[in-house]
């Protein structure tokens, strides 16, 4: 009789790790896209590339502050962590 009991309990184990399973590929599957813009591969960003995360971040509100050469828009988020949001392509 402990041996139909296991089985059950197996099966109902493997049942429940396929429906979380599925619930995790419908959930990825369904996530919205990334629109967060990359970090542009031009002159100004080139040199960010080789640094560190947390190094180069320091350096972004030189130019992205309010009176910098390209400002954010008021609702941006906080700068102090620009590349988590911003990915690099490497």
């Amino acid at each position: 009789m402990g041996t139909k009991s296991s089985k059950g309990k197996i099966w109902l184990f493997n049942v429940i790790f396929v429906v979380v399973c599925l619930g995790i590929f419908l959930l990825l599957w369904n996530a919205p896209p990334e629109t967060t813009p990359r970090l542009p591969h031009d002159d100004n960003h080139q040199p960010f590339f080789a640094m560190d995360k947390k190094e180069a971040e320091k350096f972004c509100e030189n130019c992205h502050q309010p009176d910098g050469i390209r400002p954010l828009p008021e609702t941006h988020p906080p700068t102090y962590r620009c590349l988590l949001c911003h990915k690099r392509d490497f």
